[in-house]
């Protein structure tokens, strides 16, 4: 069939990224914020506190710290490589159900068969692997999730939906927490109920988006070529990306450097039972969602009728360095409760205008997902690296942590100068 034949279809079947321009329909954006709730419950659940949890049920005490940050960073490995891989092949996919939809929803259902198999884990080998594929197999759904943001909502607008995204996955580790309290004696239920709900979200999600197919794959140059670019933006080719690409990765390692041991700071250096701790934790993570959620929503709304971004990202990184720095002072739950709110301002406002930023420098509009991938290497890769870094500076400082949390604080700080440099955003 000829191009002119063709012609009257075209608005039907793409074979590019069209740029939307007009208001993001509330549905969608309602189920896009809720689905992405949902995904990262089932994966931060894990690392909050199910895989603490489950370690200690497999492993002597003195082998625990080992044990979880090795679990913990082969699944951040597996996040770090499949991302950008299913990213790219979402950006290729073609077929009467979209681009986004069938990784939506496969990634979702392998995330859940995933979470039974770590429930039911015999040993620390089963556990690892089993988290290996599930963060491999979420982060398909993952990857397609966020290309919606740049697939559906216009540029003026997503200061705003991407605070609500960010705030989602945030809430998360509240709705992890909570899950550790309640189903923390029985290891199906904990691992297996935010599984059920993740996919339930996405299929609500996939059923209402507005997914364009794609009449035919971007030109592609194929080969060893195209696969090595999964993993590549040329950062003399396009700076701005780069140095928000480097900006994320020190502020998301400060962060994870904590979070990974978070439950075992509480019992080791605040001395709390397992009981207690499991209190601590939820009640210092709803202190930190409710500050979260509260900063997010004003410096979004903020960010959108500024049309800056820049000043956010900045500020909020010398915020969560103050919070992480506050943990190192803090004997006592209250001190532990008032570094979360810290962190939560902070956090909040980084979430809240991070994604918008980096969407609005990304380099090519029919990459967005492989893309968008790439900077999730910025997110993933700091989680492989942040259980080892953090095991050693617990180690150098004797046991404690108020080493690592005052490296962390540093790192953070570090983060914002990095952001200051990007040119095409304000």
């Amino acid at each position: 069939m000829s191009d002119s034949a063709a012609g009257p279809e075209a608005p039907k079947s793409l074979s590019y990224a069209p740029v939307p321009v007009e208001k993001a329909k509330a549905s969608v954006i309602a189920t896009m914020v809720l689905a992405r709730l949902g995904l990262m419950i089932a994966l931060f659940m894990p690392i909050v506190a199910g895989m603490t949890l489950k370690v200690q049920s497999l492993v002597p005490a003195k082998d625990v710290a080992p044990t979880l940050g090795a679990v913990i960073s082969m699944g951040a490995l597996a996040a770090l490589l499949f991302d950008p891989i299913f990213g790219r092949l979402s950006d290729r996919t073609v077929g009467r159900f979209g681009r986004r939809r069938p990784w939506l929803i496969a990634g979702a259902v392998g995330l859940l068969a995933c979470l039974a198999v770590i429930a039911m884990a015999p040993n620390a080998l089963v556990l690892g692997i089993g988290w290996f594929f599930a963060q491999a197999l979420g982060n398909a759904a993952v990857a397609a999730h966020t290309a919606t943001l740049a697939d559906q909502v216009p540029q003026w607008q997503r200061g705003k939906v991407s605070g609500m995204i960010g705030i989602a996955s945030q809430a998360a580790s509240l709705g992890a927490a909570y899950s550790a309290s309640l189903f923390g004696q029985n290891m199906l239920l904990l691992f297996l109920v935010p599984g059920i709900l993740a996919l339930l979200l996405v299929l609500v999600f996939a059923f209402v988006l507005p997914d364009q197919p794609m009449g035919r794959r971007p030109v592609s140059e194929g080969g060893l070529k195209t696969a090595l670019k999964t993993f590549w933006v040329n950062p003399r080719k396009n700076p701005d990306f780069a140095f928000a690409w480097v900006s994320r990765f020190l502020v998301v390692l400060a962060m994870f450097m904590f979070v990974t041991f978070r439950l075992l700071y509480l019992q080791q250096d605040l001395g709390l039972s397992k009981q207690d701790a499991a209190g601590a934790l939820a009640t210092g993570v709803l202190i930190y969602t409710l500050a979260l959620v509260t900063a997010g929503q004003i410096a979004g709304w903020i960010s959108d009728r500024l049309g800056r971004r820049k000043v956010f990202i900045w500020t909020s990184a010398i915020i969560f360095g103050i919070g992480t720095w506050m943990l190192t002072v803090a004997d006592s739950t209250s001190g532990f409760y008032w570094a979360e709110l810290v962190i939560g301002i902070g956090f909040g406002i980084y979430i809240a205008v991070d994604l918008a930023l980096v969407i609005d420098v990304l380099p090519n509009p029919e990459d967005t997902a492989k893309d968008l991938g790439v900077f999730n290497i910025a997110m993933t890769g700091p989680q492989t690296l942040a259980p080892a870094v953090s095991a050693a500076l617990v180690t150098m400082g004797g046991g404690r942590y108020d080493l690592l949390l005052a490296v962390a604080a540093g790192i953070a700080l570090l983060g914002a100068l990095t952001i200051l440099p990007v040119k095409k955003v304000r």
